[in-house]
C-alpha cells in the first residue's frame, strides 16, 4: 500500500484561545491496516504551544522526534528532546510534550492498542 502527499488528511487541534497549535497528517488508513493501529502521524506542534499531559489506558504512544526542540513529561520527570530521539509510554502511564524551540517541533506519533 502506498498513501501519496495528497491524500493524506490533515487536522488540527487549537489551545484555549481557539488559535491552532497542532497539526496532525494520517499517514495510514485505518481500515486497511492491523486493528490494533490506533494513530500514525506526522505531529507538528507550534512553538510554545503543549500537548497536555494525559494517561494512556490499554494502549501505548511512541514518538520519534524529527526536529525541533522541546520537553517530554513522562510520568512527571521532564527530557529535554532532539532530533533522533524516541520516547514510549507504556499502557497506565501518561505523558505530555510542549515546544520549547523557535520552530515548529515535528515528531511521529504512533499509537498501538493493547
Amino acid at each position: 500500500m502506498i498513501l501519496y502527499k495528497e491524500d493524506i488528511k490533515t487536522k488540527s487541534e487549537f489551545n484555549s484561545a481557539g488559535e491552532e497549535k497542532l497539526y496532525l497528517s494520517d499517514l495510514k488508513d485505518f481500515a486497511k491496516i492491523n486493528p490494533k493501529l490506533r494513530m500514525y502521524s506526522l505531529a507538528e506542534l507550534k512553538p510554545g504551544e503543549e500537548v497536555g499531559f494525559h494517561i494512556h489506558n490499554n494502549e501505548s504512544e511512541m514518538y520519534y522526534i524529527l526536529s525541533g526542540e522541546g520537553i517530554y513529561d513522562d510520568n512527571g520527570t521532564e527530557y529535554e528532546v532532539h532530533p533522533g530521539m524516541v520516547t514510549h509510554t507504556p499502557s497506565g502511564d501518561g505523558h505530555g510534550i510542549r515546544n520549547t524551540g523557535t520552530d515548529m517541533l515535528r515528531f511521529i506519533a504512533l499509537i498501538i492498542l493493547d
